[in-house]
């Protein structure tokens, strides 16, 4: 399984982002794909998670009503919706896979098989 994670960059406080994840390599009913960041400074956090089959997710606290994942099936990628950004959001995000997780568990970041490349999101104020 490969992830490849892209879209970050360099946007003003309020302004929007989406990343990307393609992932290739084997098919994804049973995965949990996951965005997480890492702040200089700060511990790895779940961002947001979807269920492959489902459609099923979660979102961390800070992020509710401003960011949105999604999948789509046909293109096999992940998605991170991020709108009415802050300089709170900061960080390198990575997108992950991991099969068999329970939703209690979709926020472990040591579950996850399958991690892509991080991608920087820097936010200005």
């Amino acid at each position: 399984v490969q992830l490849q994670a892209y879209g970050g960059g360099l946007v003003q406080a309020g302004g929007s982002l989406r990343l990307s994840c393609a992932a290739s390599g084997r098919t994804f009913n049973k995965f949990t794909m996951g965005w997480f960041r890492q702040a200089p400074g700060k511990e790895r956090e779940a961002v947001a998670t979807i269920r492959w089959s489902s459609g099923n997710t979660y979102y961390a606290d800070s992020v509710k009503g401003r960011f949105t994942i999604s999948r789509d099936n046909a293109k096999r990628t992940a998605y991170l919706q991020m709108d009415s950004l802050t300089p709170e959001d900061t960080a390198i995000y990575h997108c992950a896979a991991g099969a068999g997780l329970i939703s209690s568990s979709e926020t472990m970041a040591r579950l996850y098989q399958y991690w892509g490349q991080g991608t920087q999101v820097t936010v200005s104020s």
